[in-house]
């Protein structure tokens, strides 16, 4: 495949590098990225893969990219993404990468790169290592100075410590863990040896997820919202491939929803004053509960890469995005889903039932719909610069966001179809009706155009 192709057919996101493997992903694009973040200057990187059957293929070869351009590789091996990103700092390394399609099929692969303090690598480090990867822009080293090979074999109990360290005893709570035949036995390991009575779903690694697909949500949890509302547990939760995501189910089984959850573990952590960053695309449902706490929120682009780059900032308490990724900044600003769980476990300890706490967020009719269209950008561009004689406060950060005051709507770019994908909310439902009515109105005149 010509080295143009090569790299147009791949998406390199907020999320880092995601394809199917064997036409996107393949193991001479992660020997290059691996000579890239050497040429960066990572002299010290950790890597380490989830349990896709095609992970060991690419673990390899981004290793050999890595080595082969001077930089030491320390291989934590099969491993969840935020066992990955903290060991970053464990091992006193420059940077840490994962080969990982997080909740994507099983035909799918990528890459996670993140720095030492946790944080998935910026807009402008993921464009360096793209451009040095497209232009080949890196030195090999020589024959006696290329990196050294080592494995970690304590990662995970390194984690489970971590996750320990600010938990108390849950003595007496019940919890079923949907592990998605992924790499989040961390959860299951933690919960345990702090007492709580564990029941697992899923729990064999098998990167094909016979058990469920990989990305956790209330149609793919069905047999952990069954098995929890059949049980005396407490509560349940499940991860995605790479258990970076935690999505959870009360104690009834019902699929607690991803808005509601955001806006608990945010009231839990934030004081008054502060500030909680969370994606455009959140519901009003939120913002309305945390303003009772004179908590408010950061709108950022959707993605958890720039959710932590604006948790990381002073003044801000936390971050979420409603699909599962929870950054605690003063713990770490990787997303990190058996950490979730276990202050998910502490929330009920505390305070009670988890349907007690999520009854506390009001849940408001949110209408999506996906329009097919030719040419993505021109869409957008031409849908805002409508709406900006229309509406004062527009928001273009990430496609095109309308707050009318009462809700809200959001005309967006997919990032891997033909397709723009239009969401709107309001308090009541023929408002949220209408909003959306007008949003595709905007982009049906766009198209027409």
């Amino acid at each position: 495949m010509p080295l143009a192709d090569r790299f147009s057919t791949h998406m390199f996101g907020t999320s880092g590098i995601r394809g199917t493997f064997g036409e996107s992903i393949t193991s001479t694009l992660t020997i290059d990225v691996g000579r890239a973040v050497a040429a960066e200057g990572a002299q010290r990187v950790v890597v380490g893969r989830d349990a896709r059957v095609t992970g060991d293929i690419l673990l390899q070869s981004l290793a050999a990219g890595l080595r082969e351009s001077g930089a030491d590789v320390v291989s934590v091996g099969v491993a969840s993404t935020p066992t990955v990103a903290r060991a970053v700092s464990w091992y006193d390394a420059d940077a840490g990468i994962v080969v990982t399609a997080s909740h994507n099929p099983p035909s799918g692969s990528g890459l996670k790169l993140w720095n030492p303090n946790g944080m998935a690598y910026t807009e402008a480090q993921r464009a360096e290592i793209r451009r040095r990867s497209h232009e080949e822009d890196f030195e090999l080293a020589r024959y006696d100075a290329v990196g050294r090979f080592e494995s970690a074999t304590d990662a995970a109990d390194r984690h489970v410590d971590a996750i320990l360290a600010s938990a108390g005893s849950h003595e007496g709570l019940d919890v079923v863990v949907d592990v998605g035949n992924g790499t989040g036995q961390v959860t299951v390991d933690a919960l345990q040896t702090a007492g709580a009575s564990v029941t697992t779903l899923n729990a064999q690694r098998d990167g094909t997820f016979p058990g469920r697909p990989s990305e956790p949500t209330a149609e793919t949890t069905v047999a952990l919202q069954r098995l929890v509302a059949a049980t005396d547990a407490d509560f349940g939760v499940a991860h995605d491939g790479d258990a970076d995501r935690m999505m959870a189910v009360d104690e009834t089984g019902q699929f607690v929803d991803g808005d509601q959850l955001l806006a608990v573990f945010a009231a839990h952590v934030a004081q008054p004053g502060a500030s909680v960053a969370a994606p455009l695309n959140t519901s009003l449902a939120v913002a309305d509960r945390l303003a009772k706490d004179d908590v408010s929120i950061i709108r950022t682009p959707v993605g958890d890469g720039h959710v932590a780059e604006r948790a990381s900032e002073p003044g801000v308490a936390f971050g979420g995005e409603p699909s599962g990724a929870w950054i605690w900044p003063d713990e770490t600003l990787c997303p990190d889903g058996p950490y979730a769980a276990m202050v998910l476990a502490t929330l009920v300890d505390e305070h009670g039932p988890l349907s007690s706490l999520v009854a506390n967020v009001d849940r408001y009719p949110i209408r999506r719909q996906s329009l097919e269209v030719t040419q993505k950008e021109s869409v957008i561009d031409a849908v805002a610069r409508r709406v900006q004689e229309d509406y004062d406060a527009v928001d273009t950060m990430d496609g095109v966001r309308v707050d009318t005051g009462d809700g809200w709507f959001l005309v967006r770019a997919s990032g891997t179809e033909p397709l723009v994908r239009v969401t709107a909310e309001a308090r009541d439902s023929d408002r949220s009706d209408e909003l959306l009515s007008r949003a595709i109105d905007y982009v049906d005149a766009a198209r027409s155009a």
